[in-house]
């Protein structure tokens, strides 16, 4: 690619210029002097980089490591129930006839015969039980809660890889951004450099008498507009590397980037994805799953199920069995909990809440509308991405023009500074025509500059539309 035809200043100016930049500040934004070693952060390395570091990724990780678990979890519901109690206890066994129920609270539970008066005799008890419950058969009701979970799972797979592609296309977009911003930091200083020729040949001309004083004048504006040029272009610049910094989660230093992008167009511009592809399309559609798996999880949670249950009960205690002939008893401890008398239950059953229906009737509408809007908000990405493809090729197609253009553009541009310089040294034309000349070519560098990103950017728009990422960044290094 061309380089601008610069005329080079005095060592004079050139000292003059930097020490005025130092003293509005410029100088502490200017990159760093750099060694030759030092090697330029490739756009792939750039994408590996942000995917391996950026928090909202590892969140999405998590979230899926999360729903994985839940999956073995749903399907542990299989597993029987088993439940063993050990007790102790002292106390006493006063009986009386009568209803009570203790809802609310704790009740107790003693055992003994009625008694003609309230008496204090106390003991040891001890009561082991051994309590297994296994519903192994619940007519899906447990099979649904084990797809929920799953659709859960895919949502949360599809969220991670709609999450890397989507900081995949923000980094390369990023990327691409500051390296325009460099290049118009370099073309904001090559326009500086020229209007500080451009002064030092009016001064000169002007203390000889050869041009009126006015020329200085507004050479020196344009001096300093170039200046206000170049912090503006700096400040760009960083904003951009701040931005790149954060996507990639590394602090926001002096990136050298790969400038290949600056004068090359890509290889192949076409893709053989559809926009169904696009993982953010994915995304979409595995929410519509998960709450389809939801409203089916719901309407089946009304199930009954069968159990298979079994008891294995033994009791100890201090109280003799002929305890209200005899008033016999033990305050012992060891005689107390020693299991004396044992029992064992086992069946099968069924239970049923007969008013479920009732409840959660409206749950499943709930749901159904959510599953509604959820596909309104899948047309609507995939109706955006669908235009987006469309907008990418006309890009394109507009993005190509130009490369084949700016070149023309900027050569006459040169060209005609040139001329207008020789000329106004000559006093041949006025500083107005130089001017004129001098817009015309630092807005030529800007185009030539902008050129061959766009091309790149469209090609970006159009791997984020199609889903394609490889389409971008199998043709950059």
């Amino acid at each position: 690619m061309n380089q601008p035809i610069v005329p080079e200043a005095s060592g004079i100016a050139r000292f003059l210029r930097q020490c005025l930049l130092a003293a509005l500040g410029i100088a502490c934004f200017l990159p760093a002097a750099r060694s030759q070693n030092d090697q330029p952060l490739l756009l792939s390395q750039a994408v590996r980089t942000g995917l391996a570091n950026y928090q909202g990724i590892h969140a999405k990780v998590n979230y899926l490591g999360a729903s994985t678990a839940l999956v073995q979890n749903a399907k542990n519901e299989y597993l029987p129930n088993v439940l063993a109690s050990l007790q102790n206890a002292y106390g006493n066994i006063n009986g009386q006839y009568g209803p009570s129920a203790p809802y609310g609270v704790a009740g107790v539970s003693s055992s003994a015969p009625v008694t003609t008066s309230q008496n204090w005799n106390a003991g040891f008890g001890g009561l082991y039980v051994l309590n297994t419950n296994w519903e192994f058969f619940t007519f899906g009701r447990v099979h649904s809660k084990i797809e929920l979970a799953r659709a859960g799972m895919r949502k949360d797979s599809a969220d991670l890889l709609q999450e890397q592609f989507v900081h995949s296309v923000r980094i390369s977009g990023a990327y691409l951004n500051l390296l325009i911003a460099q290049r118009l930091v370099q073309n904001a200083q090559a326009n500086l450099d020229r209007t500080g020729y451009v002064r030092q040949v009016v001064a000169a001309r002007t203390l000889n008498g050869l041009n009126a004083g006015v020329d200085s004048s507004i050479a020196n504006a344009e001096v300093s507009a170039a200046k206000l040029q170049l912090i503006t272009s700096i400040d760009n610049e960083q904003q951009q590397a701040n931005l790149l910094a954060q996507l990639l989660n590394t602090s926001p230093t002096g990136y050298i980037l790969d400038t290949v992008f600056l004068g090359k167009v890509p290889d192949s511009l076409q893709t053989g994805f559809a926009v169904a592809q696009n993982p953010q399309v994915k995304y979409f559609r595995a929410r519509i799953d998960e709450s389809i798996s939801t409203a089916d999880y719901i309407r089946k949670s009304i199930r009954p199920g069968l159990n298979l249950f079994g008891i294995w009960q033994s009791r100890g205690s201090g109280f003799d069995y002929n305890y209200p002939v005899t008033n016999t008893y033990s305050k012992g401890y060891f005689e107390g909990i020693n299991p004396t008398r044992s029992n064992y239950v086992a069946g099968i059953s069924i239970a049923w809440n007969l008013v479920s229906p009732i409840k959660i009737r409206q749950q499943v509408v709930a749901q159904n509308f959510l599953t509604a809007a959820y596909r309104d908000e899948l047309d609507l990405v995939a109706t955006q991405l669908q235009d987006q493809l469309v907008l990418s090729d006309q890009r394109i197609q507009n993005s190509l023009a130009s490369v084949q253009e700016v070149p023309l553009e900027y050569k006459a541009a040169a060209d005609a500074y040139q001329q207008k310089s020789v000329l106004y040294k000559n006093g041949l034309t006025n500083i107005i025509d130089l001017q004129q000349a001098l817009f015309a070519l630092n807005r030529a560098e800007t185009d030539l500059a902008v050129s061959y990103i766009n091309v790149w950017q469209s090609l970006l728009l159009k791997a984020a539309a199609s889903g394609d990422f490889d389409l971008f960044i199998k043709q950059v290094r």
